[in-house]
């Protein structure tokens, strides 16, 4: 038991340490792309420490909302990470403690009260972006649900390393079209859940066109570094359930030694590293969608999962 909680703690640090990294990757990736220089891949870990050094300013109108919310949006994406293979093949401590639609209610949590938090400072810019990021979750929670319960209907389990085995066992199970739908959909739904193109532009500060910032604008100091790690964990943690439980359930550690556990960390970095390079070709192939195009873009995504649903009931 005390080695599979370590084991768990360790899951939890790679994700809490590597998430600026994957940032700051996936930004300097599409500079580079865009033909130009652009920051360090260490500049997040930069942002982040100069933040927490620098005096917090909150608004006299705020509640204990706006206080409390940016430790919710960090702690939300640390709890998920316990019950998801980050690391391991094999369930750990705590892995039985919530399923994937568990996990997803959670991260909705930290999105939820993000938005209270906009609304909480009487800012007139705060309750617009709050009331788009709603619009946003409100049509992309039925893509997580129909998900998941393809999930559920295919693997005959949501629970993250069940998932996971069934893909791997047997491989045809891989390539099956409902698998292939889902991998699509969740695609679509990490996109519109991290805020990025075409659903939102992360690098965009244009206040009366910006979706998923406006819930961190009144921020300053601690709160807003929280805020903006806990977005990047956030992001680190949907690519884990997409790769180690859906796309590529392969390279994790399998024995319950530590060599094998930390030689693992390498391989899922490669692995996240080749989807940062799929985010930056369709970012970079792909411009911001207008706002009432948002919803056909989440259309699709339920459609998509609708029928991997479908495919996944009629065994195709």
């Amino acid at each position: 038991m005390a080695r599979s909680i370590g084991f768990n703690l360790l899951q939890v640090l790679f994700v809490v340490a590597l998430a600026p990294l994957v940032a700051g990757v996936l930004s300097r990736l599409k500079e580079i792309v865009q033909s130009r220089r652009g920051p360090s891949v260490f500049q997040p870990y930069r942002d982040l420490r100069k933040l927490f050094n620098k005096d917090e300013v909150v608004s006299e109108q705020a509640s204990w909302i706006f206080r409390v919310t940016p430790h919710v949006v960090f702690v939300a994406p640390i709890f998920v990470a316990t019950l998801i293979p980050v690391l391991t093949s094999y369930p750990l401590f705590f892995a039985f403690m919530g399923d994937m639609l568990g996990g997803g209610f959670v991260l909705a949590l930290g999105g939820f009260f993000a938005t209270l938090a906009a609304v909480d400072t009487a800012n007139p810019y705060g309750p617009m972006g709050a009331s788009r990021t709603r619009m946003v979750g409100f049509l992309a929670e039925p893509v997580f649900m129909i998900v998941f319960f393809t999930v559920s209907f295919v693997a005959g389990s949501t629970i993250p390393y069940i998932v996971q085995q069934h893909w791997v066992t047997p491989l045809s199970n891989f390539f099956a079209p409902s698998h292939v739908l889902l991998v699509i959909a969740f695609v679509m739904l990490i996109l519109a859940e991290a805020g990025r193109i075409p659903v939102d532009n992360p690098t965009g500060h244009f206040e009366l066109a910006m979706i998923d910032e406006s819930k961190s604008l009144e921020y300053s100091g601690t709160g807003m570094a929280l805020m903006k790690w806990g977005g990047q964990m956030k992001l680190l943690v949907l690519m884990c359930i997409l790769l180690n439980v859906l796309v590529t359930p392969w390279g994790l550690a399998s024995d319950k030694s530590t060599l094998e556990v930390l030689l693992a960390g390498p391989l899922v970095l490669f692995k996240i590293g080749l989807f940062l390079l799929v985010l930056v070709v369709i970012e970079s192939s792909l411009s911001k969608l207008r706002l009432f195009r948002v919803s056909e873009f989440l259309g699709a995504a339920f459609v998509t999962s609708v029928v991997a649903m479908i495919t996944g009931l009629l065994n195709f």
